[in-house]
């Protein structure tokens, strides 16, 4: 069974950054995605970037050139490098994993199976 455990999620003022961390366990895959995710109360849960275990990632035109995702293979570890932070980017962020996902659907929620409990990011103003 997959398991993921988020972690990193703070309170930080705008133009700040922060590193989140997504460790996984239980994956059997050679082959898998990973994905984070963030959501607003009220809001859907929106894609953030991805990547897979070979090393292509995808990102939200939100975040692209201020997130980088990467990963660490040796700790089953994904990240999500967070640079100059809007308030905008205040959410619950998760990250989730699959085996499978079209070519245009990484950022897609609905591809995912298996997801963290989450981590709250705060930017301030």
């Amino acid at each position: 069974q997959v398991q993921l455990m988020e972690s990193g999620g703070t309170s930080v003022q705008a133009g700040g950054s922060l590193i989140l961390a997504c460790e996984i366990s239980g994956m059997t895959y050679r082959s898998y995605y990973m994905g984070w995710f963030r959501q607003v109360p009220g809001n859907e849960r929106e894609g953030v970037a991805a990547i897979h275990n070979t090393g292509t990632t995808r990102y939200a035109d939100a975040v692209k050139g201020r997130f980088t995702v990467s990963q660490d293979s040796a700790k089953n570890t994904v990240y999500l490098r967070m640079n100059s932070l809007k308030p905008e980017d205040t959410a619950m962020y998760y990250c989730a994993t699959t085996v499978l996902v079209y070519t245009n659907r990484w950022l897609n929620p609905d591809e995912y199976k298996d997801w963290g409990q989450g981590t709250q990011v705060t930017v301030s103003s």
